[in-house]
């Protein structure tokens, strides 16, 4: 069939509903995964978008009439769903457009937990099958069987800390009609701390604001209400519930690898000397402080479908990102929005201390540009100019180009879905990161 092959992406499916996306692409996608793996069973979960029960709808028809057995745990948020397919040891899809904005929809597919189909890895299959009608012939049709697993999700993710030593902190938590907040709620009943709630009901429709925290104006009003109310820390979560962003006291917006970097030592207090993974365009805090704390940390490449199997293969307790997503080895190597959350507020109980003073040592010595995107003609050849314009610096291909020098670094790589290049620069002080941000930029939009 005729297929748009820009919903193939590096990390899942994903188009707007229906031009690019829609049931007709949804049922040859299920037909697709169940001749690529020839899967027994097959677990299916959604998110709260309007177009994800029409989607989820055609994709079991494809499923099941392809032959596979379907296990239905309805509307979930992504880490819910990564939770199913690793107690019940199945493959998986979940029809969600993670964070993108309304009309978006798509899915993010288990092969075998930790392990996710990608663009290297099954997705390029898929698109091969859905193109060229190259299904395998079904020897029967497959039964759809509903199963809820929200208590036991619950249970393990509380599993991770001990509920008896988290203090009676004044959390506001802004879920903004994502997938969250129906089990944020009850797993934050079980604790003792004073919740306020912001936009907790899931509503395809968004009618508050957007679905990424990393987007300002998504964050803006948690930001304000944790100031005015006086709050001890600020949650937030991406539409589907795989990224985690933090708000401290001051209302401040917490950079993900100065997260990264506290959540790492803190890990490494109750594994010792262990590995921890993050990827290239996180700060030098998490590598200075993971090794000031005994631990080992390892750099990888962006994105989920390099940062598991490394945790995997290394042995690895945790990873970060930039963008928000933690990995933990306590549940399944998978990321959560609510597991950090949770390690947030154990961090901070034991330490009695205020986050905002946790931070003050990585915010005098580190200074982070942030990412900034640039659109260019070519990102490949600049890439190449790059490497060329700053060959005295210490050069890595990991992904993208990273740059070193004594007092400052960067990172640039292209995006996978748009003709964009993303610039993370950070240094020692304020007026090199500046200088240095406003040279490599105007390098990069010559």
């Amino acid at each position: 069939m005729h297929v748009d092959s820009s919903i193939f992406k590096a990390y899942d499916i994903r188009g707007v509903y229906p031009e690019q996306l829609n049931e007709e692409v949804a049922y040859a996608v299920g037909r697709a995964f169940v001749s690529f793996l020839n899967p027994s069973e097959v677990i299916v979960g959604r998110d709260m978008r309007l177009s994800s029960p029409a989607i989820k709808a055609h994709l079991l028809r494809g499923l099941t009439e392809q032959g596979a057995d379907v296990i239905d745990i309805g509307m979930v948020s992504t880490d819910q769903y990564y939770y199913a397919c690793a107690t019940l040891n199945k493959p998986g899809l979940m029809v969600t457009a993670s964070h993108n904005p309304p009309q978006y929809c798509g899915f993010k597919m288990v092969r075998d937990m930790p392990y996710l189909l990608s663009g290297d890895s099954g997705i390029g299959d898929l698109h091969r099958i859905v193109k060229q009608d190259d299904f395998s012939e079904p020897t029967r049709v497959g039964i759809v069987r509903e199963l809820d697993l929200q208590d036991g999700f619950v249970d393990k993710v509380l599993s991770v800390v001990d509920r008896a030593s988290i203090a009676p902190l004044k959390v506001i938590a802004d879920t903004g009609n994502g997938m969250v907040g129906p089990s944020l709620e009850r797993v934050f009943e079980r604790l003792p701390v004073d919740l306020t709630g912001l936009y907790l009901d899931p509503d395809g429709s968004l009618p508050n604001h957007g679905l990424d925290p990393m987007q300002p104006e998504n964050r803006a009003e948690l930001q304000r209400r944790v100031r005015e109310e006086g709050a001890d820390i600020g949650f937030a979560f991406d539409g589907d519930g795989d990224r985690f962003f933090v708000i401290d006291d001051r209302g401040e917006f917490v950079p993900g690898d100065f997260v990264t970097a506290l959540m790492g030592c803190y890990m490494l207090e109750k594994y010792p000397g262990a590995k921890i993974v993050y990827d290239v365009r996180c700060s030098w805090a998490v590598r200075d402080m993971i090794g000031e704390t005994g631990g080992t940390a390892l750099i990888e490449r962006v994105g989920h479908s390099f940062i598991k199997p490394r945790m995997f293969e290394e042995g690895a307790v945790y990873a970060g990102e930039l963008s928000g997503h933690y990995y933990f080895s306590d549940f399944f190597g998978a990321d959560s929005g609510l597991v950090p959350a949770l390690l947030m507020l154990e961090m901070l109980s034991r330490r009695s201390i205020k986050l905002s003073a946790l931070l003050q040592p990585l915010e005098s010595r580190y200074f982070l540009s942030s990412e900034i995107n640039s659109r260019v003609e070519d990102p490949a050849q600049k890439i190449a100019a790059i490497a060329e314009r700053y060959a005295d610096g210490e050069i890595e291909h990991i992904d993208g180009i990273s740059i070193s020098y004594e007092d400052w670094h960067f990172n640039v790589r292209a995006s996978n879905t748009e003709p964009l290049l993303r610039l993370n620069l950070e240094a020692l002080d304020e007026q090199t990161m500046c200088d240095r941000r406003d040279e490599v930029l105007a390098f990069i939009r010559s």
